[in-house]
């Protein structure tokens, strides 16, 4: 019975088909002769020679890696004076350890008030706030509206929620002068926060812009329309950006010029309190998202939310509501946490998908819960699961006027 070997020569597969039995004739023995016959010897039988067949194995093509990410973007951390008073009160709730009294709290803890999107948080690879108010790094000379200065806990509970950075560009950044942009930027130092959008020297202003988010280099800018009647100080020109289309688009090539890969744009702008985007936001928006140095463009400060676009395949979010703060108004409670999933193409261009996930403040506990059906805390107390629907109700009416709703996911 024939026998097959194969053997791997080199990138070769070489099959070996061998007929008989395989050995030099010489080492065959002969056939002795039967009993009764003449005595003879057997001519031994010379074995076939092996029959070889050779394949090549064909040279896979390479197959590269595509690279992605992941990032989420929340509304204004605006911590009106019963947002710091509920932190207040849940900080002060110690409990007590082997039956000695609690140990004493922190002054304030935002962490309760936020605990329900932290999955979402988490679970982004690069998860970006927007901090409206100047921070106090020792609880101290707190101010409220219209001169925000709030506690700096707020930086490290985000921190610990799982945010990475903080934009920082708004009407209120220059609320306490120089001394309030580099104090609220020592806290999210400290807090292990990165930011972009106001800076302590020229440098910082530079360097802060550039992050690297799943093997992509990514550049973050981020602008204000104004600053509540302060000006940028002249001898310190780099502390925060005022919007402005050229010096924008200026900024914005450059970026790409020096490697940014995909580039994200922050806007503090609109009307307060309407929906409807301004025309500075029509106008402006659509001009600015058509350059290819901008891919997405996130915008903050009209305390509602407001519509979303999608243009030749990129994001316009006009406005994302608050995420703390302390307004009665349903529409100003309603909120939303966006999250871009970025890939790239075989072009080595990037596309992106927009999930949105809508957002309220309770307005009883300031709580900010998610409302869409199937991600609410199974929990929820009496009648706020109306509370939720409504909102949800309210945000999808919102998204409708935009053209970017149906290519939107939502949980």
């Amino acid at each position: 019975m024939a026998s097959r070997l194969i053997a791997f020569v080199g990138g070769l597969v070489v099959l070996v088909a061998a007929c008989g039995t395989v050995g030099p004739p010489s080492a065959r023995a002969p056939v002795p002769a039967t009993s009764g016959d003449a005595a003879s010897t057997t001519t031994p039988t010379t074995a076939t020679a092996p029959t070889i067949a050779v394949y090549t194995i064909p040279t896979l093509p390479e197959v590269p890696v595509r690279r992605s990410f992941t990032m989420a973007f929340t509304g204004d951390f605006l911590l009106h004076n019963r947002v710091i008073s509920t932190a207040a009160a849940h900080a002060a709730g110690g409990e007590a350890v082997d039956g000695e009294a609690a140990a004493p709290a922190r002054a304030y803890d935002f962490r309760p008030l936020l605990e329900p999107i932290r999955p979402w948080v988490e679970r982004a690879d690069w998860a970006v706030c927007h901090m409206e108010v100047n921070l106090s790094a020792d609880g101290t000379r707190l101010s409220p509206f219209p001169m925000f200065r709030s506690p700096g806990e707020i930086a490290f509970d985000a921190a610990d929620l799982g945010y990475d950075a903080c934009t920082t560009a708004s009407n209120h950044v220059l609320d306490q002068g120089l001394d309030g942009v580099a104090e609220t930027l020592g806290v999210l130092d400290a807090a292990g926060l990165r930011s972009t959008g106001s800076a302590r020297t020229a440098t910082e202003a530079h360097d802060q812009v550039w992050f690297r988010i799943g093997g992509v280099k990514v550049a973050h800018l981020s602008y204000s329309y104004g600053f509540n009647g302060f000006s940028i100080p002249d001898e310190a020109p780099w502390t925060t950006r005022l919007i402005d289309e050229r010096a924008i688009l200026r900024t914005a090539a450059e970026a790409r010029s020096a490697g940014a890969e995909y580039v994200v744009l922050s806007l503090h702008w609109g009307n307060q309190y309407l929906h409807r985007a301004s025309s500075q936001q029509a106008d402006l928006g659509p001009r600015l998202l058509a350059s290819p140095d901008i891919d997405l463009i996130i915008g903050h400060h009209a305390h509602v939310v407001q519509p979303i676009e999608r243009i030749d395949g990129e994001w316009l979010v006009y406005g994302l509501g608050n995420l703390l703060a302390n307004y009665v108004q349903a529409p100003r409670r309603d909120e939303l946490l966006v999250e871009a999933s970025v890939t790239e193409q075989p072009d080595g261009t990037f596309t992106t998908d927009l999930t949105a996930v809508p957002l309220v403040v309770d307005r009883n506990t300031l709580t900010v819960y998610p409302t869409h059906p199937t991600h609410r805390p199974p929990d929820l107390p009496p009648g706020l699961a109306a509370e939720l629907d409504a909102s949800f109700a309210r945000v999808l009416a919102v998204l409708d006027d935009g053209s970017g709703r149906d290519a939107l996911r939502f949980e």
